[in-house]
């Protein structure tokens, strides 16, 4: 069975690379107060201090830079807690966050932002789903393994949040990525950035600058959700801002490289993989090979129902690099990007993505038994945002926003 993609209507597609662009967030946000919400008051070890709401300690939640503003949640870290606000969360790995604006049922800026826990007035802690846990499981549809020569952080953007990639994954070996499902807001879809072999979760799962390739400035992303089918829409690509004219490192290869790899095999899209000993910037090897928003090329693998996927992490000179294995499909090399091409930033604009065909027929020779017809859907709008590098610029990027659409786009399919 193979993956095809209609050329002509696959910009909802496109969105999902796009919306790797490390559309450099901004720190101060402004939330609305929506009278109209209910909220349970949480009983957990919360109490006001200085103006702000204290991160719950005991309810298993992973602290981000906790020493710092935010103190704990998963907000950039110069950005308190404060009352009227909404405050993200950070769940363990392998897990998404299950509370946010219930005003927030589509993918739409401002409320798009209004992930977590609300901090009323008096600066306490509401729990806007009282009967939800805070987090829950993903699918389990995808793992990080690591079979480079240092430890790799992995590094999942907040949605419904600022969109930072600030929640860690570091992956020694074998590590559970979160994988949305269709209870997840809105149905959108995990994004992650991968730094590079060596380089640590506090260095690597915050917004930096493009004086080192780490962070929002890493060269590959990856991201993944599962729809009411059980498929699992797994993408590994290039990241737009690594190949911007202004990034002084955009023609360097970096030193390591990532693939999907199926456990269990029907996994369509195979291969699916950026090898920097083969491919130059901006180039991977798959059948279907597309290029997003900058130019960034990405590949898709769809994961059937009771299935598992791994992007694999490997050294350059090929010693750790696994082989994506049942597929017969030829590697297809993408040209590299012209110099002249850069991601254009549109702060707090979305652009309507229009509808993409996907469909998957029977073939010969391809992993998989016997081929469905695939559903149009309309795209989600796709945002992306600019930080001033004043510290309280307000900025929201498109990343969510094109996952949201691909998440939609996928989501009767």
């Amino acid at each position: 069975m193979k993956f095809q993609i209609t050329s002509s209507r696959a910009a909802a597609l496109v969105a999902l690379i796009a919306s790797v662009d490390a559309a450099r967030h901004g720190h101060g946000h402004t939330h609305a107060h929506h009278q109209e919400a209910r909220f349970v008051p949480e009983n957990t070890t919360l109490q006001k201090k200085s103006g702000q709401c204290q991160f719950p300690t005991d309810a298993g939640l992973v602290s981000i830079t906790p020493n710092e503003q935010n103190a704990g949640w998963a907000m950039s870290p110069n950005q308190p807690c404060e009352p009227g606000n909404y405050c993200p969360y950070a769940c363990p790995p392998g897990q998404v966050s299950m509370q946010w604006d219930p005003l927030a049922t589509s993918y739409t800026y401002p409320l798009s932002m209004n992930g977590g826990l609300y901090c009323d007035e008096n600066g306490q802690i509401q729990k806007p789903f009282p009967n939800k846990p805070y987090c829950e499981d993903g699918t389990g549809a995808m793992t990080a393994k690591n079979k480079a020569s240092q430890p790799v952080a992995f590094c999942q953007t907040v949605l419904p949040g600022n969109e930072a990639m600030l929640i860690p994954t570091l992956v020694e070996e074998l590590s559970t990525l979160a994988v949305p499902g269709m209870s997840y807001w809105c149905e959108t879809a995990a994004q992650y950035y991968i730094n590079a072999p060596g380089v640590s979760v506090e260095e690597g799962c915050v917004w930096g600058t493009n004086a080192k390739p780490v962070g929002n400035w890493s060269p590959y992303t990856a991201g993944g959700n599962t729809v009411a089918d059980g498929s699992t829409f797994l993408k590994i690509g290039w990241n737009p801002i690594y190949l911007q004219t202004t990034c002084p490192f955009r023609n360097t290869k970096p030193t390591f490289g990532i693939e999907i790899e199926c456990e269990g095999g029907g996994c369509n899209g195979l291969p699916c993989k950026i090898d920097p000993s083969v491919n130059d910037v901006n180039e991977m090897s798959a059948p279907d090979v597309f290029t997003g928003a900058g130019g960034a090329t990405g590949c898709v693998v769809t994961v059937p129902k009771g299935s598992k996927a791994n992007v694999i992490v490997f050294d350059v000179d090929g010693s750790g690099s696994g082989s994506s294995s049942g597929s017969s499909s030829s590697n297809t090399r993408l040209p590299k990007s012209s110099p002249s091409m850069s991601y254009t930033y549109r702060p707090h604009v979305f652009a309507p993505t229009g509808a993409a065909e996907i469909s998957s027929f029977g073939s010969s020779g391809s992993s998989g038994s016997s081929g469905s017809s695939g559903s149009s859907a309309t795209g989600a709008a796709s945002a992306s945002a600019t930080k001033t590098g004043a510290a309280t610029s307000t900025a929201f990027s498109m990343m969510g926003v094109a996952l949201g659409a691909v998440a939609a786009m996928f989501m009767n399919f």
